[in-house]
Parts: C-alpha cells; structure tokens; sequence
C-alpha cells in the first residue's frame, strides 16, 4: 500500500464571538471561498460533502484529490467532519474547537490528509522515483500553507465584520 500522508495542528485567537466563530467555521462555502488549493464542495445523498482539493507537488506536479466526508461533531464548541464510511483512498478529517476567553475566541484547527493506494503508480506516474515520505513531506508543507491562509483570512474576515457592526453600534 502506498501512503501519503500530512497533518495541520495549530490554534487562532480571533476578537469574536463564538456563535459567528462556530458559524464561519462550520460554513463549508467559506472553505471553497478563502482556502487556496480548494477546487469546490459539493454536498452528496446522506450528509457526504465531498471536497476537490489540488496541491502542486514539486517533481510531479499537481495533486487531485476528491475527499467524501460527513460531520460527525456539531456541538456549540467542536464541529468535525471526518471520511465517509464509503471512502476507500482519500481520507480528510478536519476538527475545530471553540473556546470562549473575553471578548475573544480560541480557535483550535486540526486536519489529517491520507491518499491511499495500492501501488505508487496508482496516485502518480512518477509517485515511486518520489517516494512516500519525499511527497509526504511536500504535501505536508502544502496543507500547512493552505490551512495558513485559510486562517489569516478568516481573521480579516471574522475580526473585520467584528469591528464593523462595533462601529455601527457606536453610530
């Protein structure tokens, strides 16, 4: 079996609340909309969304990749969705947890990528020359840049809005 593999770990401190942080993150359109590399969501029959992601790899170029996943945590401080029970070759598992501190929210994001495949060959004509761990550690830096900029834009997004309605309030 041929694995790559990549993980994100890290947290956000946005001045908001945690209805519009729980709303924002538990938004998919906002996915599609402020991650690079997100081609589109689309929601399937019986609660699957599937993401199109694509990852330029050096040497062999870009990655497509299709991720069936569901939710499965929709509570106020957690939201996760996680591989479709029908998913044999492209697992996604995203998880992010709200904490209310103040007049600010901590934002804990955790995301695991998997592409399985029985034979290098099977994900890429060059994928054995590459090797596991050489793509694995590309597409790792590709998912922590993606994930990175997702973040920062939803901080201009979220905080804006945030100072915005203060404003007006003011007003």
């Amino acid at each position: 079996m041929f694995r790559i593999k990549a993980s994100y770990t890290g947290q956000l401190e946005l001045k908001t609340t945690l209805e519009r942080a729980r709303e924002f993150f538990g938004e998919m359109r906002n996915f599609a909309d402020l991650m690079p590399g997100i081609e589109g969501i689309r929601k399937e029959a019986g609660g699957i969304m599937r993401w199109a992601v694509r990852a330029d790899v050096p040497v062999i170029g870009a990655v497509h990749a299709s991720f069936a996943v569901t939710k499965t945590e929709d509570g106020p401080e957690r939201l996760e969705w996680s591989p479709a029970r029908s998913e044999m070759k492209n697992y996604l598992r995203y998880a992010a947890a709200f904490e209310e501190r103040g007049q600010k929210v901590l934002i804990k994001i955790a995301q695991h990528v998997e592409l399985r495949r029985p034979h290098a060959k099977d994900l890429h004509r060059l994928a054995a020359l590459v090797g596991e761990g050489a793509i694995s550690s590309e597409m790792q830096k590709r998912v922590g840049e993606m994930i990175r900029t997702f973040l920062e834009r939803a901080r201009v997004q979220l905080e804006g809005e945030t100072i915005g309605e203060r404003e007006a309030e003011a007003v």
